[in-house]
């Protein structure tokens, strides 16, 4: 059964009205070789909690201690009408002034770096695919910031490619906050009980789908966020969603980052890899969306200037890792069969962005651009009702790696 984007909004909804029910709880993630977090806080995600508490902040917000709806009460929402689109983004959206006190200089710093990287791999990707280029869209926000979103669609290789660059200010619920860090710490300190956090964001999120199912679909997110009182913070990651498994491609794209982790810190790799495989499980069905790459978030052990070189480095390795793996499989032949375990796979692929990415869950609680946050989802994607692999089969053996993590490199 194929479906189309717009028929997964039913399926988010449906997910939404089910909150608190999961087939997977208590089913622990296993793997075959062990990899420490020694010196890292817990991967341990807390979804629900996030989701549960925007809700319940949105709720609060709206209402005063007699039921009724407060004329003063704070909007959670930036807005979903908030976003004007222009011809053309500012030469910065970053302005001094705006936002909660905070390093400005890293801020405008880090939307000069991904808006040339955004640049850089947008133009190799239309190279690799020689058919199709990327369309910009541009917003800005009165209350400061916006974005730029550019997408490739109908390519040669790629049936759906986006590129996001987006920066933000607003508040949030103190709930919101501690569920949306990797550690549930305390981002909101000295604040009073109930009082909104001031933040700023800025961040370049991409997902390339390729048409050939022997292409893996690629995914990063690189970001950098401030709250009120000088709190800050990095995060970011990128990461691969092959339908077969290809030893060799995946030496190499985790090769690659490895190299790119060690020439700043020879932990960060292994760190990082075991972050993915533990963020990247789509709990109810015990497995992971992919096979990893590297992630990590709530980065701020060492200077700033420190992890943006970090930061900068790994989304300047995004095509070295990706791009010779789409260039040695886009003319690979196919089956029918195949295709359709793709599209079966970008099910699954659906299944955690709607569900689980904490991108997606904080964008469409938030008032963010809703044509920006669903740029993530294939254009079709497939379900079988209890489908399971032939034993013995490819897609067996993939599906094995999805459910026990491997080491790569």
């Amino acid at each position: 059964m194929n479906f189309s984007t717009a028929t997964l909004l039913i399926f988010t909804a449906a997910v939404s009205a089910a909150k608190g029910f999961s087939p997977g709880a208590g089913r622990a993630f296993t793997t075959r070789s062990s990899s420490s977090l020694e010196g890292t806080a817990s991967p341990t995600l807390e979804k629900e909690p996030f989701q549960r508490s925007l809700l319940a902040a949105q709720l609060a917000n709206s209402k005063n201690v007699n039921g009724k709806k407060s004329p003063d009460a704070p909007a959670v929402n930036l807005g979903w009408d908030s976003h004007k689109p222009v011809d053309k983004a500012p030469d910065s959206l970053v302005r001094p002034g705006d936002g909660p006190d905070g390093n400005y200089p890293m801020r405008a710093k880090f939307e000069k770096m991904i808006r040339e990287a955004q640049v850089s791999i947008t133009d190799a990707i239309s190279a690799i695919d020689g058919k199709a280029t990327f369309q910009e869209d541009s917003w800005i926000r009165a209350n400061g910031g916006g974005g730029m979103s550019r997408v490739l669609k109908d390519g040669a290789v790629f049936e759906k490619a986006g590129v996001n660059l987006s920066v933000v200010y607003g508040s949030m619920p103190q709930e919101a906050l501690q569920a949306a860090t990797e550690r549930g710490v305390d981002r909101a300190k000295g604040m009073a009980p109930g009082e909104r956090v001031p933040f700023f964001a800025c961040g370049l999120s991409c997902v390339m789908h390729p048409r050939n199912p022997h292409c893996p679909t690629m995914h990063f997110n690189y970001r950098y966020f401030e709250t009120d009182g000088g709190v800050w913070w990095f995060g970011g990651g990128t990461d691969l969603t092959p339908s077969y498994l290809n030893e060799d491609d995946m030496k190499h794209f985790h090769g690659t980052y490895k190299e790119m982790c060690d020439r700043h810190d020879t932990e960060f790799y292994p760190k990082f890899k075991a972050w993915a495989d533990k963020y990247f499980i789509i709990s109810h069905r015990n497995e992971t969306r992919g096979l990893g790459g590297i992630f990590f978030d709530d980065l701020n052990d060492r200077e700033p200037d420190e992890l943006f070189a970090f930061a900068k480095d790994a989304v300047n390795s995004v095509v070295p890792a990706y791009g010779p793996i789409i260039e040695a499989h886009k003319n690979d032949p196919f089956t029918e069969q195949q295709k359709e375990w793709q599209q079966m796979r970008r099910g699954r692929y659906v299944e955690f962005n709607l569900v689980y990415d904490r991108g997606t869950v904080f964008g469409l609680k938030t008032g963010g651009r809703i044509e920006s946050i669903l740029m993530s989802l294939p254009e079709t994607a497939r379900w079988e009702y209890n489908h399971q692999p032939e034993p013995g089969s490819p897609e067996a053996e993939i599906t094995d790696a999805f459910k026990y993590a491997r080491e790569w490199v």
